[in-house]
């Protein structure tokens, strides 16, 4: 982890806070420092790791951040962190959300009390195989439902409706690209710097995209949907996409999963 010298006299002063309090058995520092993705004036992202004691103790209250400005010497700085369990751990390794396993890629322990804390991690932070052909099936149907809605909104002069179906169309896109690549996708803030490093995608990918975002329009997006489905054989869903977006999307409160794009 190479950090800038404020960044890492904050994370000392962060360890000396933390280290010798028995209800908090490891420190993680995260977030965008130790993925590549920081500047000078990043904040500092960090993970506490603590007892079941302390976590159900906060768990009522939903005190489970922690926020402060005192051990940074720089302008604007913060510390910013999340406060979790083994348990939590446990149950990210086992069906924890592609951006709930991101947030652990690359982060630094400071100080750990818990042996298999290496394990977990490495089971974390390894791309799910398990569903993903189901996953490329529903993430083309989103694809193939947005270029549509890009034309409605297009017909209908609907400038909200046409943003919205813009950005989806970016996103589902390039979630096919990631899970081709099987990269994890980090969220929103990040994930045009993961897809960048994507090394299997189409020619002129992220051209394409800065194009759609600038000048949204179906010509745009009909150009962005030809790279995407014309780069490899995807897995289409059986059903047809109009089936497929209706229960990935209209009727996931039935089944009672989270919303496809938290996937």
């Amino acid at each position: 982890m190479n950090l800038y010298p404020h960044h890492q006299r904050a994370v000392e002063r962060l360890i000396d806070r933390f280290k010798d309090d028995a209800n908090y058995l490891a420190l993680l520092i995260g977030g965008s420092l130790v993925k590549g993705y920081g500047d000078e004036g990043s904040d500092v992202d960090f993970m506490l790791i603590a007892t079941d004691e302390e976590y159900a103790r906060r768990l009522p209250e939903r005190t489970l951040t922690y926020y402060a400005t005192d051990l940074c010497d720089y302008p604007g700085g913060y510390v910013d962190g999340k406060i979790v369990n083994v348990a939590f751990l446990e149950e990210v390794a086992a069906r924890g959300s592609e951006p709930a396993r991101s947030a652990f890629e690359n982060v630094s322990v400071s100080y750990s009390r818990l042996p298999q804390l290496d394990d977990l991690l490495q089971r974390i932070t390894l791309y799910p195989e398990a569903g993903h052909t189901e996953k490329v099936r529903s993430f083309y149907a989103q694809l193939q439902a947005m270029q549509w809605f890009v034309g409605e909104a297009e017909k209908r002069d609907n400038r909200y409706l046409l943003m919205h179906a813009v950005s989806e169309l970016v996103l589902f896109g390039g979630r096919l690209i990631l899970a081709h690549n099987r990269l994890l996708y980090p969220y929103h803030k990040w994930f045009l710097r993961r897809l960048q490093d994507a090394p299997q995608q189409p020619e002129n990918l992220l051209g394409l995209i800065d194009q759609l975002l600038s000048e949204p329009g179906k010509a745009k997006a009909d150009r962005f949907c030809e790279a995407i489905l014309n780069f490899t054989p995807w897995d289409i869903p059986a059903e047809g996409w109009p089936a497929r977006f209706m229960t990935d999307t209209e009727w996931a409160w039935r089944y009672g999963k989270a919303a496809i794009d938290d996937w």
